[in-house]
């Protein structure tokens, strides 16, 4: 069974070396079904995982340039306050509730994954560092939830640079692993107060996820970014729905209700979809006519 632990590891790293985020989605479903842990523990242990991987493949992206050390620090700071908050909190909630939102921030972390956002393509960086108040607030916030469930770092952190901030993606990727290794280390350090690591696991994982990031570096250029994340945020619907189906009782599945609300969501969902590809989109690469005659008769 630790061979399979092991194997399923290296696609963390894969996936934070690739998107900048998606680690801990991945490590706290490994440890809980996979190595027999308990929550709490798979929870505090996939923050040092996800820790010492992002710092690994942080490395090559500041190398090539692609971290923007002021906001990735400020933005950092931040959240370690509230991961740090978010790690004590968790001593005192139980464990299926824990579990119930981590999966619930898993499915709406695939959704923001499968939403195709017009304003991320039209988006042009208008400056290198993110205002400090979008810093402050999203720090917060992002911390928070990262300490609390050990998930929803990456995928949170990697949006708010590239649309409020206005970086591009690659910098945004590269600046998001400075973030969530500062989070995950404050976050493990508030869950520590109540919960015993098993070390060996912990270091295990952490060797074969180290190993799945310099891989995932390697192939982050050459892989179609939006092809790599629809079909990870699917790979994430299938397992948000898979650990939420394993916490919530036989009872909810077997309510007509929940089926009903399940079928009204769906229905939302497409006919959203419809209507968003039916708009018109603003031909923003259209060459302008003024241009193209003033080029003809200068």
């Amino acid at each position: 069974m630790m061979t399979l632990v092991l194997v399923a590891s290296v696609l963390i790293g894969v996936s934070l070396g690739t998107l900048g985020g998606g680690g801990s989605i991945l490590t706290v479903p490994i440890l809980v079904y996979l190595a027999g842990q308990d929550t709490k523990e798979a929870i505090a242990t996939s923050l040092f995982v996800v820790g010492v991987t992002s710092m690994v493949g942080l490395i090559p992206h500041a190398r090539a340039g692609r971290v923007r050390r002021r906001t990735g620090l400020t933005f950092g700071a931040v959240g370690m306050v509230g991961a740090y908050g978010g790690g004590r909190l968790a001593e005192y909630i139980p464990a299926t509730v824990l579990l119930v939102a981590f999966a619930l921030m898993t499915l709406a972390t695939a959704a923001a994954m499968l939403r195709k956002s017009r304003k991320a393509k039209a988006a042009e960086p208008a400056h290198t560092e993110l205002p400090v108040k979008h810093v402050v607030v999203e720090g917060l916030v992002v911390g928070a939830v990262t300490g609390l469930v050990g998930s929803g770092g990456g995928f949170l952190v990697v949006p708010a640079l590239a649309l409020l901030g206005g970086l591009p993606v690659s910098v945004a990727v590269g600046t998001s692993l400075l973030v969530i290794a500062m989070q995950s280390f404050s976050g493990l350090a508030g869950h520590l107060s109540g919960v015993t690591i098993d070390w060996n696991v912990a270091l295990m994982v952490t060797g074969a996820a180290v190993i799945g990031s310099l891989i995932g570096s390697r192939f982050a250029g050459r892989i179609p970014q939006d092809t790599l994340r629809k079909a990870f945020g699917w790979f994430v619907v299938v397992m948000g729905v898979f650990v939420l189906g394993r916490q919530l009782p036989h009872a909810v599945w077997a309510d007509p209700l929940t089926w009903t609300g399940i079928g009204l969501a769906a229905a939302t969902a497409v006919t959203w979809g419809a209507v968003r590809a039916r708009r018109p989109r603003p031909a923003t690469d259209a060459p302008q006519v003024g241009s193209r005659e003033s080029a003809a008769h200068p």
